[in-house]
């Protein structure tokens, strides 16, 4: 067991209930649908290379009538980088020891005209301290409506701290998930921030609101939706975006290489992927 400061153990505490809520919620949306389908969650633990105790996280999944395929994952680490893949870490370069500790979730629909999502916020400890992270929308079939509301969504609750946040942290999502070599954005954007730093509270304060706002507007695109009648062409299409999704994630993604490269669960780390993709 890896000891936390007080600042650790309240956004440990924070992403942890934030999974409970997000999971019962995504739980009742299977109700609704006449489904009992259910999060089975998996607990892992990691050590570290120099044999010193790593923490570790809790793996949620689920599959369903609405959900093809959704985790929700928190994890609490903590040890020392490589000194290689220290240098590339914002304050490691110094002192490759480090904490983090973050919730990330990737819900795969079931009807095409449900827009997948991605929410990932985290808190990491090395010679500085900053929270990072953020939530995109990735509809296989897009609907303006239901990009407007997200992006409203995220553009109140970076308001609520700073008015120029909006703008810079969409840009900065519209920036990072792109795949350069198809020339393609991965979905319609979202917000993506990181490298936050400032008083505790402050920077907390804004990573909850993230939180509270993909809790808040994403089952009411689900509902919204999931009713909606699909064909063998949707499918298709939306098929084809899932591989376009799993490219960003195994090429670009900097969750996946800084789970891979700090001994995290790799099940865990990989559940982004879709549960079905094409490649034409």
């Amino acid at each position: 067991m890896i000891e936390l400061d007080d600042e650790q153990r309240r956004a440990r505490d924070w992403f942890e209930a934030l999974r409970d809520r997000i999971c019962a919620a995504f739980e009742a949306l299977e109700r609704e649908a006449g489904s009992d389908a259910a999060f089975d969650y998996t607990p892992w633990r990691r050590e570290d290379p120099d044999g010193a105790p790593g923490g570790g996280g809790v793996r949620g999944l689920m599959r369903g009538a609405v959900f093809e395929k959704v985790g929700v994952n928190v994890s609490t680490v903590g040890g020392r980088f490589s000194p290689e893949f220290a240098a590339t870490i914002h304050g490691a370069g110094e002192d490759p020891r480090f904490f983090a500790t973050g919730i990330s979730l990737v819900a795969h629909m079931a009807n095409p005209h449900v827009p997948a999502v991605h929410m990932n916020t985290r808190f990491l400890v090395t010679t500085r301290r900053w929270f990072g992270g953020g939530a995109d929308l990735n509809p296989p079939l897009p609907y303006e409506e239901d990009t407007a509301d997200f992006h409203a969504r995220l553009r109140a609750a970076c308001a609520a701290h700073d008015q120029t946040w909006y703008e810079r942290f969409r840009k900065w999502a519209d920036d990072y998930f792109y795949l350069p070599h198809r020339g393609v954005h991965r979905g319609v954007g979202g917000i993506f921030y990181d490298h936050l730093e400032g008083p505790f509270e402050e920077t907390f304060a804004f990573t909850h609101d993230v939180g509270e706002a993909l809790l808040d507007i994403f089952p009411k695109l689900v509902r919204r939706r999931m009713d909606t009648p699909f064909t063998e062409a949707d499918t298709a299409r939306q098929r084809e975006w899932r591989g376009r999704y799993a490219e960003f994630n195994l090429l670009y993604d900097r969750g996946t290489l800084f789970g891979l490269r700090t001994g995290g669960n790799v099940d865990a780390i990989l559940m982004s992927l879709p549960p079905l993709a094409t490649w034409s």
